[in-house]
């Protein structure tokens, strides 16, 4: 049809990659894939992944988006990529992979970002320097953990990529990179948007690693066209054109319309994160806020907990409930779960800044200790989170008149209306809730069109709001859930 203009849409993620077709002219979604990742960890905390399998499972979430569209892939457009942030990618002069990449998730190199901290000059010293506070989840730190602990590889280096970046270089032969997934490298500086290269000398005074970053873009700008046998290989028309890219926030941000001031987006997956678009870089005093760039030109000040359905997820299998059963106990017990309050923090958490914390359960009694209460409690000591990191961005100036809600939890009534009534803020879910592979569609009508103007417009049309999932914050809800939150920052005080 004349009138279809085609785009393919890759989240690459942690636990698999999905793929999705957009129909930029008419806006809707037109089909979709998945595949699954497995992950390589190590007892040291060590999570690292063999990119071969993000090429292979790219190729089938392709091939199936394509079938369940019913689309032939010569038609399509471009392409945009969306990856998980601050992983870290090697390649050698010939191209070729040298190590598997080591994830945002991984914690081996917490003696190194210790170290790197250290040299900046603590928390201050980063956000001074840089606008965020290096984490042991960054890609600097994996770099001098490289250096130390395979100083044979490091000698090899040719080529420093985040996965998205290692995606794209993969579809095109070239190695860009742009500001929103760059911010969360630790070697970026997110106000001025240039890489910082003396930090790297300090890693390596040879100079190595500044020959081997990527070329900068702008978000609206292509890396290329893909290669003839890239093209072949995926069943794509090889003019297709291959989108900027970014992390999986960033793109998540474009696929929920945030992309002016106003609207947050709150994720609830197994971690949770909350953003909100900023035409500039204010960098909040907190450490917990990332003002990291965005991917469709501003910026994105970002807070991350890592304790959201993995926690719910686990009080579900203690008690031994689908999530049917666990949202009708949740509904039961009453707001504050009787007392019953939980810290969530089985990960140790990131916001409020606990890395060493253990989860707890508080406030127990004879009479509140019921299946309903610990449902309740983790559901709430979770959104408490969220709230925490919403209030310090508020603190940074920032409005918010709706909050669009996405993720695994989003999907329940109960934990929507929970959010509404926590935040006081209405929420509401968008219609495609892979957010992130959506954002990456739009993104790559947005460099196709070759304008720099049109990405409201593109969002408009492809964002697509679920007017049913709409939750009001309840006035009575809203006073009682404010108590129960007090007295969860109570307890966080005591640890």
């Amino acid at each position: 049809m004349a009138n279809q203009q085609l785009f393919l849409g890759i989240d690459c993620g942690t636990q698999g990659t999905k793929a999705l077709i957009l129909d930029a002219f008419s806006g809707q979604v037109l089909g979709q894939g998945a595949a699954a990742h497995s992950m390589i960890s190590g007892a040291n905390g060590r999570r690292e992944q063999d990119t071969q399998q993000w090429l292979d499972a790219f190729t089938q979430a392709t091939h199936q988006a394509l079938a369940a569209a019913g689309v032939d892939g010569q038609a399509i457009l471009g392409i945009g990529v969306s990856g998980q942030q601050h992983g870290l990618v090697l390649l050698d002069e010939q191209g070729q992979v040298l190590r598997p990449a080591k994830l945002w998730c991984d914690t081996e190199t917490t003696p190194e970002n210790e170290r790197l901290l250290a040299h900046l000059g603590g928390e201050s010293g980063s956000l001074e320097r840089l606008g965020v506070v290096i984490a042991p989840g960054y890609t600097v730190s994996k770099l001098l953990w490289t250096r130390e602990q395979h100083p044979e590889v490091f000698a090899r280096i040719a080529s420093i990529l985040l996965p998205h970046d290692f995606l794209n270089h993969w579809l095109t032969g070239r190695h860009c990179s742009e500001y929103g997934d760059a911010s969360g490298t630790g070697y970026f500086n997110v106000r001025t948007r240039q890489w910082d290269v003396p930090l790297l000398q300090h890693i390596d005074p040879s100079g190595r690693l500044q020959v081997a970053l990527p070329e900068l873009i702008d978000a609206h700008q292509p890396v290329g066209r893909i290669l003839p046998a890239i093209a072949a290989h995926l069943g794509i028309n090889p003019n297709a054109v291959v989108s900027s890219g970014g992390g999986d926030n960033m793109m998540g941000a474009i696929g929920t319309g945030n992309i002016q001031p106003g609207v947050i987006t709150m994720s609830l997956g197994s971690s949770g994160t909350v953003y909100a678009y900023a035409a500039e870089p204010v960098v909040s005093p907190e450490a917990s806020v990332a003002t990291f760039c965005s991917s469709s030109g501003g910026w994105l000040p970002l807070i991350c907990t890592m304790n959201l359905t993995n926690a719910t997820g686990a009080i579900r299998e203690l008690l031994d409930l689908d999530i049917a059963a666990f949202n009708a106990l949740v509904a039961q017990a009453p707001i504050g779960a009787e007392g019953v309050c939980m810290l969530p923090f089985l990960n140790g958490e990131r916001v409020p800044a606990l890395p060493h914390a253990s989860g707890s359960l508080l406030g127990l009694t004879t009479t509140n200790l019921t299946r309903a209460n610990l449902c309740r409690a983790v559901v709430e000591g979770t959104t408490f989170g969220l709230r925490y990191g919403l209030d310090l961005l508020r603190a940074n100036g920032l409005e918010a008149q709706s909050i669009r809600l996405i993720g695994g939890g989003s999907k329940s009534p109960v934990w929507r209306q929970i959010v509404a009534d926590i935040m006081n803020t209405p929420v509401i879910c968008t219609e495609q809730s892979e957010a992130a592979a959506l954002g990456a569609a739009i993104q790559a009508a947005w460099c196709h069109s070759g304008t720099q103007e049109n990405l409201t417009e593109l969002c408009e049309r492809c964002v697509k709001l679920d007017l049913d999932s709409e939750t009001q914050p309840i006035a009575g809800h809203v006073a009682a859930a404010q108590h129960a939150y007090e007295h969860y920052r109570q307890h966080v005080a005591t640890l």
